[in-house]
């Protein structure tokens, strides 16, 4: 038996309380959730019992941002190389490898529970993905070196093509981090975008959300918002807030303000 802080032990080593086996409730089994794209391929995506990086929703940022990318495939994922972060179950990432992307790079925080279960969804996919398809799941910590993000590049490239942020904003103390990765890891070409999408689901701190883009304005990337669709439904009926700003998503796409180019 191994002791930790929680143990109390008496003069002689034993221990006179410990939290009974039954002391905390079970772990919540995965949940799944099924997506048809709109080109015909049904996911079944799973979805972690429950964790405290909120790996358990399928949040309406990446069901939107997944038609953003249907919408502009022919710039932003033919023939791309594309980096999710925060990814959760995946969704945009798996549609891209789905759609053509020529490698997709699927990350979120290097909890294990969250990287295994990426991995299942990839997994569940073969039987729509593409043979050619290049799809890999890797843990990342925001702000933390890339270097290992890049080097699973193709020989030759030094930055991925697009980038996929869904629902990260409300992360408020992560966004210098945000902006950090995305500078280290959109390579420095005209066509290159990081599509940053999310919901207001706390409407009273929409301003400190927007905040975000100010941070990108300032890390050099010219900031064009692309989207504003209301939801039909709310994630979280019980919260507190403006209903119309809770069912509302803002999609807006980052490129490089001065690549120096002539």
């Amino acid at each position: 038996m191994s002791l930790d802080e929680e143990d109390v032990l008496d003069g002689i080593g034993n221990i006179i309380f410990q939290e009974p086996s039954n002391y905390y409730p079970p772990p919540k089994p995965a949940t799944f959730e099924s997506k048809t794209l709109q080109t015909g391929e049904v996911l079944q995506l799973r979805l972690v019992g429950h964790d405290p990086l909120w790996g358990h929703h399928l949040w309406n940022g990446a069901q939107v941002v997944t038609d953003y990318l249907y919408d502009h495939v022919a710039n932003l994922v033919h023939g791309r190389t594309v980096l999710e972060l925060g990814a959760g179950a995946g969704l945009p990432s798996i549609a891209a490898a789905i759609w053509g992307a020529k490698q997709v790079l699927v990350t979120d925080y290097p909890d294990k529970d969250l990287v295994e279960n990426m991995q299942m969804n990839i997994e569940a996919a073969k039987n729509v993905l593409p043979k050619s398809a290049n799809l890999v799941a890797k843990g990342h910590v925001w702000g933390a070196s890339t270097d290992p993000l890049l080097s699973c590049l193709r020989p030759g490239y030094c930055g991925f093509d697009t980038l996929i942020l869904a629902d990260l904003l409300f992360n408020h103390s992560q966004h210098a981090a945000l902006v950090s990765t995305i500078q280290s890891t959109l390579v420095h070409l005209p066509h290159a975008r990081a599509l940053v999408f999310f919901t207001p689901y706390t409407p009273w701190k929409f301003d400190k959300d927007m905040a975000f883009f100010d941070l990108a304005r300032k890390g050099g990337f010219r900031v064009e918002k692309v989207v504003e669709k209301v939801m039909d439904k709310l994630m979280f009926k019980d919260d507190r807030g403006d209903e119309l700003l809770r069912r509302t998503v803002f999609g807006y796409e980052l490129s490089y303000e001065n690549l120096g180019f002539d």
